[in-house]
């Protein structure tokens, strides 16, 4: 209705409800011309902007998502792949520029009804492999982003604002007399600065320049597609597993409740 208005239109993450809207949308973005801004917003995180910058000209073997919570009962009409998932399924995709051409994933339910943690795996013709892992069961607040490659292994917190850059280093002995031979290796750290600014404002702001100067946002209806599609099509093979999720996990919660009925001996 706003676009038909000639509005320009900001979208908070999922994009829709479902792909068949998603789709409808886009088209509907093409034929009036507006703005239309979809609200995945650890794109504005700038530790998300600065790691890009670490790893530019590095040659990654693996990238690992980390995105986990504990339970607290809300947010249980969906499951963690669109509650959580879905912001790194949008930073995975920026990162390798492309469509994944392998799916791999896997999950269970633990409190809802719906999908409570799930890993996936995902590989690219031309990037390595992306694993990401979301949870609502544990007991930790996590939003990490690693980054195995060639020259290090960078960590970077998401949540903490923090880039630590572990570089490889070539170890050493030493002769050292009647003591015999000595291995040493030394461990060089780089921490990077992040800049202190809050995502959330310049998301906004920079859907407030995009309607002024009539540019495209860094992330658009095209983007939100692309995102709720791959997340989607994640679900399905989760879905597939979930039976045999679901039985582990009833099995373990028996075998929980034997154990508490167990007597105890002095």
């Amino acid at each position: 209705a706003c676009l038909a208005r000639g509005l320009d239109v900001f979208v908070e993450k999922p994009f829709t409800e479902t792909l068949a809207q998603a789709e409808e949308l886009v088209r509907m973005v093409a034929r009036t011309g507006r703005i239309v801004q979809v609200g995945h917003i650890e794109r504005f995180n700038p530790t998300y902007s600065e790691l890009k910058n670490v790893i530019e000209g590095m040659s990654p073997l693996v990238v690992n998502f980390r995105r986990l919570s504990s339970y607290v009962g809300s947010n249980t009409d969906v499951d963690v792949i669109l509650d959580l998932m879905i912001h790194d399924i949008d930073l995975a995709l920026d990162l390798a520029g492309s469509e994944p051409t392998e799916i791999e994933a896997n999950g269970f339910t633990a409190f809802s009804g719906a999908v409570d943690h799930a890993i996936v795996n995902l590989r690219f013709d031309h990037w390595p492999m992306l694993s990401l892992t979301a949870s609502r069961v544990t007991e930790q607040k996590v939003r990490s982003v690693d980054v195995t490659a060639l020259e290090a292994y960078v960590e970077a917190d998401l949540q903490g604002k923090s880039i630590d850059v572990h570089y490889r280093t070539v170890g050493e002995y030493l002769h050292q007399n009647q003591r015999g031979v000595k291995y040493r290796q030394e461990s060089v750290v780089e921490r990077i600065h992040v800049p202190i600014a809050e995502p959330l404002h310049l998301e906004l702001e920079h859907f407030v320049d995009c309607v002024r100067t009539r540019r495209q946002p860094m992330v658009t209806a095209e983007h939100g597609l692309r995102t709720l599609r791959l997340a989607d099509q994640i679900r399905k093979k989760v879905l597939e597993r979930m039976p045999d999720a679901r039985k582990l996990s009833e099995a373990r919660h028996v075998a929980r409740q034997e154990q508490k009925a167990q007597p105890v001996y002095a």
